[in-house]
């Protein structure tokens, strides 16, 4: 819808698998449009604690669970930068969503040397030393679409210059190719609406990883 080349924030929680299917889809648009991702963390643990209580037993194990990966990507993104967000993502996600490991230390372990960092960082997943910054990442993200939505978030600038922030798009399996263009070029048009606020329908299918 433009050639000019914008920069698609993205927040996610490296547990869940609908940001997983809508990160992988990010990494199509970057071929079909000019379009640069920039990675950051936000935690479904944090977005969920005020209420963990009226969850269900299952959920809430799984969001004890979920803050090890994402501290991990904190420890990771304060030593090194944000530029190695993507590739710890990307490993760990596979693991996650495509071999149904668990968020076990020899899995943290595998998917930072497999990213290019160090083993030890690791150990930030047994702390509440890097919450903090978490906690700020999360809130940056949420702030821009409210506290009644998941992950993922995206924030791109607008047609006017005024930045533009959704939730979602949540999708399955991830579009490819030209289908992946007009899936962006949509959500644009639409998230970019003054007014517009959803489009939903029930989910009928679990995500779909290939």
């Amino acid at each position: 819808m433009t050639a000019e080349r914008v920069t698609a924030d993205f927040w996610f929680d490296p547990a869940c698998p609908w940001a997983w299917m809508t990160s992988r889809w990010m990494l199509e648009v970057e071929k079909v449009r000019p379009v640069d991702v920039r990675w950051h963390v936000m935690s479904l643990a944090v977005l969920n604690e005020d209420k963990i209580d009226e969850l269900p037993e299952e959920y809430r194990a799984f969001l004890g669970d979920a803050w090890r990966s994402v501290r991990v990507c904190v420890a990771a993104v304060k030593e090194f930068g944000d530029e190695v967000l993507g590739r710890l993502y990307t490993a760990l996600g596979n693991r996650f969503h495509l071999q149904g490991l668990p968020q076990s230390r020899e899995t943290l372990v595998a998917a930072l040397e497999e990213a290019g960092l160090p083993a030890r960082l690791a150990d930030a997943a047994e702390t509440d030393a890097y919450d903090a910054d978490l906690r700020v990442s999360h809130k940056e993200g949420i702030d821009k679409v409210g506290q009644d939505v998941g992950t993922p978030v995206i924030a791109v600038p607008g047609p006017d210059g005024d930045e533009v922030a959704f939730f979602g798009p949540v999708v399955t399996p991830a579009p490819k190719g030209d289908a992946a263009a007009r899936l962006w070029d949509g959500t644009l048009l639409v998230a970019s609406t003054p007014g517009f606020y959803e489009i939903k329908r029930t989910r009928t299918k679990g995500p779909i990883f290939d």
